[in-house]
């Protein structure tokens, strides 16, 4: 994206010219070989100032780079005292992501014995005028990959889902929209996401990554098994939700006990009869 590397050229040439930077790194998905990346991914830039303060607290620097049209704020206090951050949509689309370090901290995390994970994900070193980074770790790119689960995650996960869908068919019997959404959509984060990746770890002998909460799942998948992921949302039909609700529990079933065949794990395959009766009865029940 032409308009993104213009600006990552005028951030470095600006940090050239300041003598408060001592540090630029840009880091995340531009620099993961591992990650996807498009014209609409963000650029994710780390400065280590002799003080940080001015910075901190005086946004005018910001508008050097573009005209902002959207920012959040996050403070020290967000991140341990490590650094602060900005985050900032310009007016020509590209959105960048400023981590702002004072010397002090950066070398406290540059002596750590394990490299964070921010920068295990990757980095480059744009600019360093006074070696600091010398010491830094070469990144892993293994943050990201999908890890084996243990029997009792494993256990854990099914347990909470099948828990979980209850208080779904409760609100749809109840015709209670907005809390079956904010439940099935949370099971869909905490518990069907990581056991695709499961799934998508078990068939690549755990060497892989589908980034960030699925983003790769329809490269690893097959079209069939798509579509029923598919199924999976709706709408705001009452009826839609009910079967969408339903093809979450038939899709758990299918890969969770492929996983538990293929991990040698057990499967919950009583909890899932109660509750799929439960649910059942639920709906057909006459008010």
């Amino acid at each position: 994206m032409k308009i993104r590397d213009e600006k990552l050229e005028n951030i470095i040439a600006w940090a050239e010219n300041n003598e408060d930077i001592r540090v630029v790194l840009l880091t995340s998905s531009l620099v993961n070989p591992l990650a996807p990346v498009d014209d609409l991914s963000d650029l994710d830039i780390e400065f280590v100032f002799e003080n940080n303060d001015k910075y901190v607290e005086n946004n005018s620097w910001l508008n050097i780079f573009g005209n902002p049209i959207a920012m959040i704020e996050e403070d020290e206090t967000c991140f341990d005292g490590k650094h602060a951050m900005k985050m900032v949509l310009y007016e020509d689309g590209v959105k960048v992501d400023f981590k702002l370090y004072s010397k002090t901290k950066f070398c406290e995390e540059v002596n750590q014995q394990d490299l964070p994970e921010d920068w295990d994900i990757g980095y480059e070193i744009l600019l360093d005028k006074d070696e600091m980074t010398k010491a830094m770790k070469k990144p892993s790119y293994q943050v990201s990959i999908i890890k084996k689960p243990t029997e009792a995650q494993f256990q854990t996960l099914l347990n909470d889902f099948w828990w979980d869908t209850t208080y779904v068919s409760k609100c749809l019997k109840r015709d209670d929209l907005f809390y079956a959404k904010y439940m099935s959509e949370g099971i869909r984060s905490n518990y069907l996401v990581p056991l695709i990746e499961y799934f998508i770890g078990s068939q690549h002998d755990w060497k892989v990554t589908t980034n960030k909460h699925g983003r790769l799942f329809k490269h690893y998948l097959s079209p069939e098994l798509w579509k029923k992921i598919e199924a999976t949302f709706s709408g705001s039909d009452i009826d839609e939700n009910w079967k969408a609700l339903f093809a979450m529990m038939d899709l758990v079933h299918e890969i969770g006990t492929q996983l538990s065949v293929k991990l040698n794990f057990s499967y919950p395959e009583k909890l899932e009869k109660d509750i799929r009766k439960y649910t059942t009865d639920l709906k057909v029940k006459i008010k």
